[in-house]
Formats: structure tokens, sequence, C-alpha cells
């Protein structure tokens, strides 16, 4: 990935008279963006609030979560941000178990887990790209294979860094149902995006200073000149808008993207 890419990307009344409606109770349903937000909160007793499991995947560490139930589960490739597989990744995969998908979270730096931006350019500078790719690689076989995911039906996931290899993974697998980049690295060339067989998801903030609107626009018109079907949102918001644990989280404009992220992956199960 390019390293100036990731500089640049250094949160009832008695009364007959009529009265305005109470404001409406937050959702805090299990897919809620309230309830994600939650999820994030530190527990003051006990372990982390996961539900999911290590697995060794092709030589590294991976994250399994499933739905409840006995499949099989259409399943889904979680592909990190530049901080590594940490507690938000493992938060995405609980959430999208939740959502009925065979989560599988990817560790692409080899049990790194940064916390700075410096330990996080290191990170992104050291991953060996052909590795990384043969552990999504993995990933995506683990999902058809696993007797307890049997998925016939397949995606991927990313964020920054993640959305990136999303895409990345999109255009070297054809075997995938669906692709989601969370504003991650772009190709721009149709020639190039006509390998893409999956229905891909784009979530994007008008306030990216390392993937601007302009490159959104031309990605856009790439992949319908490519004939690759494809939504494309945009938020007034900043890069890593959808991470909670993150100072530029943006609340509404994240659950209005995992709303259409829902909505998206329910027609890949059709």
């Amino acid at each position: 990935m390019r390293t100036a890419l990731f500089v640049a990307l250094v949160a009832c009344s008695s009364s007959s008279k009529t009265s305005a409606p109470a404001p409406a109770e937050p959702d805090t349903s299990p897919l809620s963006e309230a309830h994600f937000k939650a999820m994030h909160a530190e527990p003051t007793q006990g372990p982390a609030n996961t539900r999911g499991q290590t697995i060794d995947l092709a030589g590294s560490k991976a994250y399994l979560s499933l739905p409840e139930g006995q499949g099989p589960f259409p399943g889904i490739v979680v592909i990190h941000e530049w901080w590594g597989l940490n507690k938000n990744i493992e938060h995405w995969s609980d959430r999208l178990a939740g959502a009925g998908y065979a989560a599988l979270a990817v560790d692409l730096y080899g049990g790194v887990v940064a916390t700075t931006r410096e330990d996080a350019l290191k990170a992104v500078k050291s991953v060996d790209e052909a590795k990384a790719a043969a552990v999504i690689s993995a990933a995506i076989d683990f999902l058809a294979k696993d007797p307890r995911i049997a998925a016939k039906k397949r995606a991927v996931i990313g964020w920054c860094f993640g959305g990136g290899w999303s895409l990345k993974t999109a255009l070297a697998h054809p075997e995938l149902d669906g692709a989601i980049i969370y504003y991650g690295e772009l190709e721009t060339d149709p020639a190039k995006l006509a390998k893409i067989k999956a229905r891909v998801l784009g979530v994007f903030a008008n306030n990216d200073k390392g993937i601007p609107p302009a490159e959104v626009n031309k990605f856009e018109a790439a992949l319908k000149q490519a004939k690759v079907p494809a939504e494309i949102h945009r938020y007034d918001a900043d890069h890593a808008f959808a991470n909670p644990s993150n100072p530029k989280y943006d609340e509404k404009s994240a659950g209005d993207a995992w709303r259409h992220v829902l909505a998206f992956l329910d027609t890949l199960k059709q």
C-alpha cells in the first residue's frame, strides 16, 4: 500500500392539548449503532466483551465469530484497519455474526497491534503483500470448507488499510459474492475493475484527505464503465468515522452506513 496514503490519514399526557410527539427512543437492539458503540466500552470487570474465538489460519492467528444456531452460514472475511486485528475488529466480527454471517477476521500484521500512528505506519510498511494475499485466500477457503460454516455465499469487508485490501481481494477472487469497502485505497482503471464478479458496496467520507471525493468519483465512474454492480455512499464525515474507538467517530453517519451494509448483505443471501 502507498505509504503517503496512510500518512494523509494521520466519534402520555391526560391534557386535551395537542403536543409535539416525544422523541423516539434510541435503538439499542443488538444490530443497532448504539449497541455497537456500547460494545467498545471497556468492561468494568471480567474479560473483554467479545464472543468469538481465536483460530490458526495459514500460519497466523485469526478471529472467528459464528452466528447462533447451526450452519451452513454465509461467510465474510474481515480485514482490519491499519491498527491491526484489535478489539474494534473483533467487535465488528461479532456484529456481523449477529447479522447472520460467519465472520473471520484475518491478521495481516503477524500479531502486531498498533496503538500509535507511528507504530501503525511501521506495521503497514512491513506487510508482505504475497503473504497477506495468501492469508486472505486461506480465509475465503476456510469459510467454504469448515463444516460449522460451509458457506455458499462469501464476501469481504475492510476499513482503511483493510478497505483497500477488500477491493484487492474482490479483484483477485471472482468467486466472491460481495465486497464492502470502507474508505480504502481505490483502483480507478475500468479494465482492471472488470475482473470483479462480486457486488460492491463503497462507504466514503467527504472530508477524507487520503481518499478525497474526486477519487471516489473516478472509482464510481470506472465501476459503472466496467459494468460492476455497485452502490456508493458518501458522508459529510472524516476518515475512520465508523470506528467508535476513533476520535473521528460519527455515530449518525456510521449508523446510516451500517443500515446500508445490512441491506447489502441481505441481497447476497438471496
